[in-house]
């Protein structure tokens, strides 16, 4: 299946599949967003089924310094002169047949939301998905020592009903939007419902954040009723936080 920039090349069999999203960029503190959606990806075998290609929904480069417009190139990697690699934005879709789960791991789009958003949706009809998580986070003012805190906001109230239940605390926020934004407003124009949850993560800890990507791993592979092995993400959790402690 395959239709604009959406590419579906693998066929599977789903019934009512979940949709997980995880997002690199404006909030991905600690590569949390990202990174629980690799941990996902490795324990649940996942197998890559399908992708939005990136061409017209980013900008390759931004006026400014080299610090800002660093953010918006490819990138290369060159070995002995030679280039070894050139990297641009990839978006790519995952699928567990065996829990009924589809993920997503990509970047969020510079430009045209409405088509990369339109991708999304259209996956959702063709393959029966009728719910949307996502996960995130941001940088807070919390410590290392305590587990992240979640926020969520939902696409509608009978959503809000259903995670009311888990005990998770609603949004109040009032600024700039993001793709996941539009998704959730426009979730329900397609039939679906959409959650977005979003830890509050250390500023103080730059790059990746393992106590973080295990301590949310975990709470979304209970949302989402998978079991999946956490003792090495543990080991690893506990050892960087030991680091920070002698720090």
């Amino acid at each position: 299946m395959s239709g604009g920039k959406l590419n579906i090349y693998k066929r599977v069999r789903l019934e009512k599949p979940r949709l997980l999203l995880g997002f690199s960029g404006w909030m991905d503190s600690g590569e949390v967003s990202t990174g629980v959606v690799k941990q996902l990806v490795k324990r649940l075998g996942a197998e890559k089924m399908g992708e939005i290609e990136s061409e017209g929904f980013y900008l390759q480069s931004f006026p400014g310094s080299m610090e800002v417009t660093a953010l918006f190139r490819p990138h290369v990697k060159i070995e002995d002169g030679q280039i070894t690699s050139f990297e641009t934005a990839r978006n790519d879709f995952f699928c567990s047949e065996e829990h009924n789960l589809i993920l997503f791991s990509g970047r969020e789009p510079n430009l045209n939301w409405g088509e990369f958003a339109d991708c999304i949706f259209r996956l959702c009809s063709e393959l029966g998905v009728e719910m949307i998580y996502f996960i995130g986070s941001v940088a807070g003012l919390v410590p290392h020592t305590r587990e992240p805190r979640i926020l969520c906001s939902v696409s509608d109230s009978k959503v809000k009903e259903v995670f009311a239940d888990y005990g998770l605390k609603f949004t109040n926020y009032e600024g700039p939007a993001s793709i996941v934004t539009y998704l959730s407003a426009n979730a329900n124009k397609h039939g679906l419902g959409m959650a977005s949850l979003v830890a509050a993560v250390p500023a103080y800890i730059q790059g990746n954040n393992p106590k973080c990507i295990e301590s949310v791993t975990r709470v979304v592979a209970g949302l989402l009723g998978v079991h999946i092995e956490l003792d090495t993400m543990r080991n690893v959790s506990d050892a960087f936080e030991k680091k920070l402690n002698d720090v």
